[in-house]
């Protein structure tokens, strides 16, 4: 019986996809439920699983464009499965050559691509003692062989520079998420006035509260009590003191959100994801934590949907996990700032007049200066750092014995 398998939608706007990569090979013999393929829209990537065992035929190549709908490949699911009978043909092969080997361990085979040099090189094979299984002549015995007898080989060096000075480079089409993020970069840089205001953000406090807490959050929730739902909540505080960070242009119009829909970006196998914490002003530390989680699991493994990255109101990234000290990080449209986040460093800073040793955060916020004025970005990085150095009051109820309150602990 012949299985048509159909491309499917991603989402609901789009229309057409591009086959990003096949999991499988031509003709293999898949089963059902098995991964074969990935396809590319402009805003995610989505697997492509096998509907019933049998044989594949490939209907599109590769790097094609294709609509919803369309045959993407066949199984041929009257077909038994012959891989078995093939790896113990190709097993009984190998055995074959370690027989030979086996009887005469004095024997000296060249591998294909010494083969070459031996013959263009006319180099006796006796000459050359091999490093491979059971002494077969590699590449690589050829040409410390040409390098420790290099003045017998004068008269035609241009063959073991090319040997010895290869120099290569692999050509690949971008994906069609690539490009879309391509396309959206240089529409931020093109059609926004982008500017990038800094601050530093002392750590400490947040440090001691994780250190005294982190491991009952854990227990209690099953969630690392990170930075992230401090800065998270930290930003939600700055959004209501300064709401034109959190809006955006919609042609002649402003659009200000009274909602918070905080964006994280998360870097995963496919590239930067950003999915969205909708309503973010009502979840406490551990629903943003276990939300965060949720989201992160998924961008990992390569399930996240184009619906829980649509949206947002407002971006957080963490330039940070991966080193970076300080940097400016570029709008998501069409948002009208990010929050950059970086990697905690250990400074001398002056406090009450005494020079003490701090862990430092330098903080960047990306802004469209169209909308915002330099008094409320700036204004709106004052208040995450205050909210960050003192989490107690502006993020726990004003005291200490709230914190467990907060951490529901």
């Amino acid at each position: 019986m012949i299985i048509q398998i159909k491309v499917p939608s991603p989402g609901e706007s789009i229309t057409e996809v591009e086959v990003s990569t096949w999991l499988v090979k031509n003709g293999d013999y898949v089963h059902k439920g098995q991964a074969i393929a990935e396809i590319d829209s402009d805003k995610a990537t989505l697997e492509v699983s096998s509907e019933e065992n049998g044989i594949i035929t490939f209907m599109v190549e590769k790097g094609k464009r294709v609509k919803v709908g369309d045959v993407l490949c066949i199984i041929n699911s009257s077909v038994k499965n012959i891989k078995k009978s093939k790896e113990k043909t190709s097993q009984e092969k190998k055995d074959n050559v370690e027989k030979i080997f086996s009887e005469n361990k004095n024997i000296k085979i060249p591998s294909p691509a010494s083969k070459k040099i031996l013959k263009e090189k006319n180099i006796s094979i006796e000459s050359i003692q091999g490093s491979g299984k059971h002494g077969r002549i590699t590449k690589k015995d050829c040409i410390f062989y040409l390098k420790k007898n290099k003045s017998s080989f004068t008269s035609n060096n241009s063959i073991c520079n090319e040997i010895t000075n290869k120099r290569s480079k692999i050509k690949t089409p971008l994906s069609s998420l690539r490009r879309k993020l391509s396309e959206r970069l240089i529409y931020v840089k093109n059609q926004t006035a982008s500017l990038t205001t800094f601050n530093e953000v002392d750590m400490l406090e947040i440090f001691l509260i994780r250190k005294k807490y982190k491991d009952r959050f854990k227990k209690k929730h099953g969630v690392n009590l990170g930075f992230m739902s401090f800065f998270t909540m930290s930003c939600i505080r700055g959004l209501k003191l300064y709401p034109d960070i959190n809006s955006m242009i919609s042609g002649k119009d402003k659009i200000n959100f009274e909602y918070y829909d905080i964006s994280i970006a998360i870097s995963g196998p496919k590239g930067l994801m950003v999915p969205v914490i909708r309503n973010a002003e009502h979840l406490s530390f551990r629903k943003i934590e276990q939300e965060i989680y949720k989201l992160s699991t998924r961008v990992h493994n390569g399930k996240i949907s184009i619906d829980e990255m649509k949206g947002g109101t407002f971006t957080i990234t963490n330039g940070g996990v991966f080193g970076s000290m300080l940097s400016t990080p570029i709008i998501n449209p069409p948002q009208s700032a990010i929050l950059g986040m970086h990697k905690i460093m250990e400074r001398p800073i002056v406090i009450n007049g005494s020079i003490e040793i701090r862990p430092i955060m330098y903080l960047a916020l990306s802004y469209d200066h169209r909308i915002i004025d330099g008094r409320e970005s700036v204004g709106f990085l004052v208040s995450v750092k205050e909210s960050i150095e003192n989490p107690i009051k502006f993020l726990m109820g004003g005291n200490e014995e709230n914190i467990s309150n907060s951490l529901e602990l």
